[in-house]
């Protein structure tokens, strides 16, 4: 346990689950321990989610709790948001994040302001789970992360599980929490049999709750020569490299999961970039007006004299992710554009 990572440790087990079963297993958790959490959405009941998240929930709990919609977000999301203010706590789940244009009024309108509009009386304890990021050719508009874009949204709070026991944990502290949360697992930590082989999406997941808290970050890498600050997907390519750098004598890189965006542990990276001097930062959104951007400014807004080389951000550049796969893998943070960043922040 590391000092940015608070939760209690639950009991010793060596039992292993992949990602979704691990999501899947936090929702039942929650649903057994309260009657007013539900679920709801497209494809998320006989089918048990079309990246299954919610495996088996069906069977265990009904229709009446694990509701299919029709092709609706506006509706679904909307009658979720008037659930929530009258004391349930609906997890609706967004099939992709690149759908939410058309739901959007409902998240950034309603969802995120009515606490606020209310002048706090009213509360919106729901969670909204959607699936994001690429690497599998299911091009422009199914492929994108647009966390920035919730993150902007002042009311949400955003956060982004890379491990099957965060996705855990993090999905029991999002239903209990009282905020709205967005909830967002990238397809590719999930475990699933058609994407690119993940061998961490199978880890060790204790039995029974236990919360992730929401806005601490985990060191999941600890280094002396670098810190690279990442999230999601990203945080296993970036160990993958920092391993071999090391290996190398490259660079000993400290790697930073941020598991959530919003609240965003500034205290984490802060404390890691002042003792390494080197700031990398690994985003699958796009690179402008989002998470790097904030992330090296957590840094220059304390003190800039810290760095001890110009930071290096890699993120997908400002371009629709392409459907052909060679052109695909080369706008994602890869693992050759990571290891590319850490070497020029050694100088080496």
């Amino acid at each position: 346990m590391t000092a940015t990572e608070t939760s209690s440790a639950p009991a010793a087990t060596t039992r292993r689950l992949t990602t979704a079963k691990a999501m899947s297993e936090g929702i039942a958790t929650e649903m057994a321990a309260n009657p007013e959490v539900f679920y709801l959405g497209e494809d998320v009941g006989a089918y048990g989610g079309i990246f299954g998240s919610t495996g088996g929930l069906l069977e265990q709990f009904g229709p009446q709790r694990i509701i299919d919609t029709p092709i609706s977000e506006t509706a679904f999301i909307g009658l979720a948001i008037g659930a929530a203010t009258e004391g349930m706590r609906p997890i609706a789940e967004l099939m992709f994040a690149d759908f939410m244009g058309v739901c959007f009024d409902q998240i950034y309108n309603h969802m995120a302001k009515i606490h606020f509009e209310s002048g706090g009386t009213v509360k919106v304890p729901m969670v909204l789970t959607t699936a994001v990021g690429g690497g599998y050719s299911d091009a422009a508009q199914h492929s994108q992360c647009l966390w920035g874009l919730f993150a902007h949204v002042p009311g949400l709070k955003v956060v982004v599980p890379s491990t099957p026991y965060d996705a855990k944990g993090l999905m029991i502290s999002a239903i209990r929490d009282d905020s709205p949360v967005v909830y967002m697992f990238h397809k590719g930590v999930m475990g699933l049999p058609w994407m690119a082989k993940n061998a961490r999406a199978t880890d060790v997941v204790p039995e029974g709750a236990y919360e992730v808290p929401i806005g601490k970050a985990r060191i999941a890498r600890p280094g002396t020569d670098c810190t690279v600050v990442t999230i999601s997907l990203s945080v296993h390519h970036a160990l993958d490299v920092a391993d071999q750098l090391a290996a190398a004598g490259v660079a000993d890189a400290e790697v930073i999961d941020l598991r959530s965006l919003v609240p965003l542990d500034r205290d984490a990276i802060w404390e890691s970039v002042s003792r390494t001097g080197r700031l990398v930062v690994v985003d699958e959104d796009y690179l402008s007006f989002g998470m790097s951007g904030e992330v090296v400014a957590t840094i220059t807004d304390r003190d800039p004299s810290v760095l001890r080389a110009p930071v290096q951000r890699v993120a997908v550049p400002d371009v629709p992710i392409p459907y052909a796969h060679g052109l695909e893998h080369a706008v994602l943070p890869n693992a050759s554009r990571i290891e590319a960043a850490i070497r020029a922040v050694m100088g080496a």
